[in-house]
């Protein structure tokens, strides 16, 4: 998983970051359009399984639990660390 979110950040821009976690947490995304989306970023079997364990991880989470989450994300984007990116 950290390669891909190292290979994500090596993009231009944070916002692809943001939209994958924002999909990883969105349970109306399944894994396999979780998959699809990240496709590029996954060179093995072992990377797609990864990005399955991640997405089912946050499907099995509680709505209260996401938005917490959602939350926590929000507040470390508009924090003073980020915004020199």
């Amino acid at each position: 998983m950290t390669s891909l979110v190292a290979r994500a950040l090596e993009r231009p821009g944070c916002s692809l970051l943001g939209n994958v976690i924002e999909k990883a947490i969105d349970p109306t995304v399944s894994k396999e359009e979780y998959r699809d989306y990240l496709q590029a970023f996954t060179q093995s079997k072992t990377e797609e399984n990864a990005v399955d364990e991640l997405k089912q991880c946050f499907l099995q989470q509680s709505n209260e639990t996401l938005a917490n989450f959602e939350q926590m994300m929000q507040t470390i984007y508009n924090s003073i660390f980020c915004k020199i990116f």
